[in-house]
Parts: C-alpha cells; structure tokens; sequence
C-alpha cells in the first residue's frame, strides 16, 4: 500500500468517525455533568459545529506523522477558506440589533394590515418571508430572526406539542430551502458555487421560484392549523428605537460585504470596520454573535479541509449513480450529516453532470430540516426555541415527524417543476 493510499484511507476514516460524532453530542454532554473537573473539554466536544474542526486538526497532525509536517502545512494552504470567512462575517452582521429591528418591524407593519388576526400573521410571516429573505441577509441571520418572532407565540410550554415540533420543522425546511434563490446565503449552495459557476441568477431561475412554493405553501399549512391555537404576542421591546441612519449604515456594511463576498481581503476589511462602528454607537447595539459566527465558520473550515481528502472514494460512487438515486439519497444522508458537507463533497466529482450537480443540491436543501445538525443555522434555531420543549431537550424523533410533511413537499417541488 502506497503512503498516498494509506493517507486516503485515514482521511475517510476520519471522516467516518466526525460523522459518528455528530451524532454523539448528547453524550458528551452528560459527561460534562459526570465530570465537572473536565466540564469545559466536554461542552466543547458537544458543539455540533466543533466537530469537523476537531476531525480536520487530527487529519492534518496524521498527514504530518504519514508524510511530513511541510506536506500537511501544503495540503492546508492549497484549502480554499473564502466561504468560511464569509459566512461569519456576514452571519455577524446580519444578526446585529439595527438589522434585526429593521426586519422585525416589517414584519410587524406587515401583519398589522391583518388586524383580527395579527399574531397569526406574524407567524405566517416568520415562517414564510423571513426564510426567504435568508438568501439575502443569509441563512443563518434569517433562522435567528425567525426564531427570535416565534419564540413567545408558538413555542411555548403551553401549546401542544404536535404543533411544536411541526412549526419547528417547517421552520428549519423552510430557511433550508429559502436561501436558494441567491448563490450565497444557503452554505449546501455556497460549498459549491464558485465550483460549479452558479451565480445568483441562475439559482434563482432554477432553484429559488420552486424554494418559494414550497416555502408558501409549509407556512400556509402551519398557520391553518395554528389558527385555531392561542398565540400570544411577544412581549415589547422597552429599549429606545434604533435611529434610522444607524440600520442604513449597518445594512450598507451587509450589502457591501454580499457584493465583495469573493474577496475576504476586502470583506474582511469592511468587518473591522463595522467592529469600530458598533464600539463608537454601542448604545444601539446588542452583542455581536461572534461565537455563534465563529463556531459555524470553524465547522466549514474543518469540512473544506476533512472533505478535500474525500475525492478518491466518493466520486465512483456517485458519478455511477443515476439522478434520482442521487436526489434520494442526498435527501437522505443529509439527515445524518450537514447537508454542506455532502454538497461540498459533491463539488471535489469531476465531471459531474449538470442533472446531477442539481439533484445533489435539491435533495441535500430539501432533507436540511429532518435534524438538527442537517443544515449549519439549525442549531442556532434550536439555541433560541429549545426552551419551549420539555427538560429544554428537542428530541429527534418529534423533529424528523415534524419535517416530514415540509420535506415531502420541498421535495415534490425540486421533482415535480
């Protein structure tokens, strides 16, 4: 066996193994309670988004002992890390206070053109437009506003719990398919972009129209069967409002790094920038998500570089596969891992068709709501709402059932149109 092969075997061993972790979380969790001197090591293994940043670093120190340290460090620089640093510049700025109260209140002046029934059009809104303003704030800002709209009105002890989980899971489908109509909100879309030359046009005419339908009709089906629950209205905000100019400046620092997103020279830049700014008017700031942004970039981080190694096995597999076996079985695995990482791996195939370059993407966005750590921002949505399920612990099972019937139809809408 040649040391290139023997190192290709350890990296899909490796692989295998930070899969096998995703799941394990929970377990690491516990021992941080068994074990309170080493609680600290612990919490950090039961970060889902720590896991193929852990996985990476020991594939590169084996990549050292196999080959040498200069051929690991060469390996690492020829990684491109654009995407990473993007999402958590991007994720940090949309998830500020100016921007988030600017989405807010145009949800709430949209849902107050319903005056009988304005709670329920919030929800509608939370779970139908928010998701789909994700492909231009981005998924992960969209997940967190959404879920900040619906923590008090529907996930709460009191509501029950069939109706949780399917708001849940409609949420998590819905902001996983609503970041397809732009080439750089949705990471599963962003893994494989600049690979595969698909710019935002193109998503939107072959992806975003079929994304939004689905997304329509998940919210509608909520809403009928939450109309007929208490839904109460989240308690008011009594800070001072943002001044105008303050979320023109901040949603000028979102814009500006959106259009630069394929030069971290510059985007990162404009982020020490926008640093400054919210130092200078602290005032009308809450505090910046930099380790909700810096988990999920470290997670892509580990993933470009775990998954740059998967190549040699996965491109026969899937190169032989016919479209729809692909679709299904991205809708599938992507259940068990996130749903970046099999479109990341996807994009290392040569000479993978178009057809299937689609139906691995479809069916990797359509399976983002199944679990939690199917699609990156769905652990930030189950931060803000585990608190309305029982013991704070949202179960597996409840969630997958809950995303059943959205999935089916995100999936009917990728096939069918």
């Amino acid at each position: 066996m040649t040391q290139t092969t023997i190192v290709q075997w350890a990296s899909a061993v490796l692989f295998a193994l930070a899969l096998a972790h995703t799941f394990s979380t929970p377990y690491f969790e516990r021992l941080s309670h068994r074990f309170p001197r080493h609680a600290g090591a612990f919490h950090l293994l039961g970060e889902v988004e720590v896991v193929f940043g852990v996985w990476a670093a020991a594939l590169i120190a084996l990549m050292a002992l196999l080959t040498t340290p200069a051929e690991a460090i060469a390996y690492v620089e020829t990684r491109q890390f654009t995407e990473p640093l993007f999402v958590f510049t991007v994720m940090v700025i949309a998830a500020s206070r100016p921007v988030l109260d600017t989405v807010v209140d145009v949800v709430a002046r949209a849902s107050a053109l319903v005056p009988r029934a304005r709670d329920l059009a919030a929800v509608w809104l939370a779970l139908a437009i928010v998701p789909l303003t994700g492909s231009l704030i981005t998924e992960p800002a969209a997940m967190t506003i959404a879920a900040l709209l619906l923590r008090q009105r529907v996930f709460r002890r009191d509501m029950p719990r069939r109706v949780r989980y399917l708001a849940l899971g409609v949420l998590f489908v819905n902001v996983s398919i609503g970041g397809t109509l732009t080439s750089y909100a949705a990471p599963p879309v962003l893994m494989v972009a600049a690979t595969w030359q698909w710019d935002s046009a193109f998503m939107a005419a072959t992806f975003g129209w079929k994304a939004a339908l689905a997304v329509l009709v998940n919210a509608s089906i909520a809403a009928a069967l939450l109309a007929r629950m208490p839904i109460t209205a989240d308690a008011v905000d009594e800070r001072p409002p943002v001044p105008w100019h303050v979320r023109l400046i901040h949603l000028g620092f979102l814009g500006a790094t959106v259009v630069f997103a394929h030069h971290p020279v510059i985007f990162i830049g404009l982020f020490l920038f926008f640093l400054g700014y919210t130092q200078a008017y602290e005032k009308h700031q809450s505090p910046l998500i930099l380790r909700e942004g810096l988990l999920v970039a470290f997670f892509l981080a580990g993933l470009v570089v775990l998954g740059g190694m998967q190549q040699w096995w996965l491109q026969p597999l899937v190169s032989g596969a016919e479209p729809g076996v692909l679709f299904f079985g991205a809708l599938v695995l992507t259940a068990f891992t996130d749903n970046a990482a099999l479109t990341y791996l996807g994009s290392q195939i040569e000479g993978i068709t178009p057809l299937a370059q689609y139906m691995l993407v479809a069916g990797a966005v359509a399976g983002g709501g199944m679990t939690v750590i199917a699609n990156a921002p769905n652990p930030a949505g189950a931060a803000l709402l585990r608190g309305g399920f029982e013991n704070g612990v949202i179960g597996a099972g409840g969630l997958a059932l809950g995303a059943l019937l959205p999935t089916l139809i995100a999936a009917a809408a990728f096939l069918v149109f």
